[in-house]
């Protein structure tokens, strides 16, 4: 890494570009996830919402940087985008994006038994047992891909696209 970069990051490390075959396996392993989604029938939309909320929870500015402008380009809107982190609040997400989301908030804070088991319920309520299975593992790559970004203190760079209106 340059002296730049390095200067940066405050003299983190990207484990990433450190360690390139554990990171190719996280990828792989990604590759894998988002396969399972597509089969269990989570679209691609769905997948950035509980990417997005998981990066959230776990405050990496990269990966909210990089799947809000995926999610964007799959469909979603900035309005939902922008409520996101009120989701339980509005009426703008479906009953089925609703039990996604809560399932991955509980996979990224499992510690809270008491909204895993309600989480867990309302996934059994409004999916299938692949789709749960599909939305925990969504969540269990996005938070691995999170600590790779907080811990190497990945840069979020400006773009030249405008915010839609």
């Amino acid at each position: 890494m340059t002296e730049t970069a390095v200067a940066a990051t405050g003299g983190r490390v990207f484990v990433d570009k450190q360690s390139p075959e554990a990171y190719r396996a996280l990828t792989s392993t990604a590759e894998a996830v988002r396969g399972v989604a597509a089969e269990a029938g989570l679209d691609r939309t769905l997948v950035e919402l509980i990417n997005i909320r998981v990066s959230q929870l776990n405050g990496c500015a990269f990966c909210l940087d990089l799947h809000t402008r995926t999610a964007l380009r799959a469909g979603e809107t900035t309005q939902r985008l922008g409520v996101l982190p009120a989701w339980r609040d509005t009426a703008l997400f479906t009953a089925r994006e609703r039990a996604a989301l809560a399932l991955a908030e509980a996979t990224t804070h499992p510690a809270d038994a008491g909204a895993q088991e309600a989480a867990y319920d309302a996934a059994r309520a409004a999916l299938s047992d692949e789709e749960i299975s599909a939305v925990i593992w969504v969540a269990i790559t996005m938070n691995a891909f999170n600590r790779v970004s907080i811990m190497s203190k990945h840069p979020v760079r400006r773009t030249a696209a405008k915010p839609s209106a």
